[in-house]
């Protein structure tokens, strides 16, 4: 009975260990084992079954370490195929994401450079037409200086004409009028004096000179003149500066004073802002405009003074559709007060290029329309 059990040799798994059984029972197994024709022939040179045991391990060992061996191969060799391939693939996809990132860094380029371009043109598209309205706001600039200009000029011209008449005729006009005294010797041609010398031959006594009444017997006002030009120095709308406060004071709030206060105070706001319009009767809304206006008063009532009159105006103000009818007497108030105002715009503009005489001499003027047209004086025109 072999019951030892060998020592295993280094790398080699042990040998199973043998069971210690009796030889009646190793022969009956040895029968069992056997065909059923007898006992087998055992060949030459073979160890006895009961000898086989350890020889028998040492082969499955050494089959099972070549098998493995081969396995480990095979699997070496597929994991090196599997990394060769996943090592192209990797190669590809680099090469991908490379010209992928080539494309987006060229597609970013163009995107800025086609930014700054347009950004460049329209600064240059900006630039121009600043350019432009900078021209064509002095062109109107000028052409409204010019405008203004003239019209004072024709005003001039037009009171020169209207004070000349038979009964009264202008001896400036006619000098052969004159005595001789005051006509002087007479030699060559007479020359002319310009409009506005015969407008405003007063002279400021702050700038050196000494006041001296014209011919038609006018003078000028130190306290006012002084006030127009302290005014004049820096041009607003504030009415706490002594000038306008005294022609709010003196004209402006008297001439635009009616029984109807609210609405009085409704026209003032609307002169101020230069929003007020005024139409003739005649000219009525089209039957195609889809919302009437709401007219207040009538032809025969004047909305602001509620006396009965003739109205062949009326006025609107701001952008609301109501109108009020007003008679000629207050038209000629209002139109008073928009011309001063009109006038008083186009000094803080700088569109009148007077000297600040002249311009007080029209600022006189226009205050002269507002207080007669307070008293109730306008012309029939009206």
């Amino acid at each position: 009975m072999w019951s030892g059990q060998p020592h295993p040799d280094e790398g080699h798994p042990p040998p199973l260990e043998a069971v210690p059984v009796s030889w009646k029972s190793v022969g009956s197994c040895r029968s069992l084992r056997e065909p059923p024709g007898g006992l087998a022939e055992t060949p030459a040179g073979e160890e006895a079954p009961g000898q086989e045991g350890p020889a028998a391990a040492q082969l499955d060992v050494s089959r099972l370490r070549s098998s493995s061996m081969e396995i480990r191969e095979k699997g070496s060799e597929f994991l090196k195929e599997e990394l060769h391939k996943a090592q192209k693939e990797l190669k590809l996809k680099d090469e991908e994401c490379e010209r992928l990132s080539k494309v987006r860094e060229q597609l970013e380029q163009e995107l800025e450079e086609l930014t700054a371009s347009l950004f460049e043109e329209a600064h240059k598209m900006v630039r121009e037409a600043n350019m432009k309205q900078a021209a064509s706001e002095k062109q109107l600039k000028e052409a409204r200086g010019k405008i203004d200009m003239l019209q004072a000029e024709v005003t001039a011209l037009k009171t020169l004409v209207i004070t000349s008449t038979p009964a009264s005729p202008n001896r400036e006009l006619h000098p052969q009028l004159l005595s001789p005294t005051k006509a002087g010797p007479r030699k060559g041609h007479l020359r002319h004096k310009s409009t506005s010398s015969t407008l405003c031959p007063a002279v400021c006594p702050a700038a050196g000179h000494i006041l001296t009444p014209d011919k038609e017997g006018k003078e000028v006002d130190t306290t006012l003149f002084a006030e127009f030009q302290a005014w004049r120095e820096s041009p607003t709308w504030d009415k706490n500066s002594p000038f306008l406060e005294r022609v709010y004071r003196e004209d402006v709030g008297p001439c635009l004073d009616f029984t109807m206060q609210e609405l009085s105070a409704l026209v003032r706001a609307a002169v101020e802002d230069n929003t007020l319009t005024i139409e003739p009767v005649a000219s009525q809304t089209p039957p195609t405009v889809k919302v009437a206006a709401v007219e207040y008063g009538s032809t025969n009532t004047c909305a602001l003074s509620g006396l009965a009159r003739v109205c062949r105006h009326r006025i609107r103000l701001g952008d609301s559709e109501s109108h009020y009818y007003i008679s000629p007497s207050s038209r000629a108030r209002i139109t008073a007060v928009c011309n001063f105002f009109t006038y008083i715009r186009y000094i803080q503009q700088g569109l009148v290029r007077q000297d600040a005489e002249p311009m007080f001499w029209e600022i006189t003027r226009l205050r002269k329309e507002m207080s007669l047209a307070k008293l109730g004086f306008f012309p029939q025109e009206a």
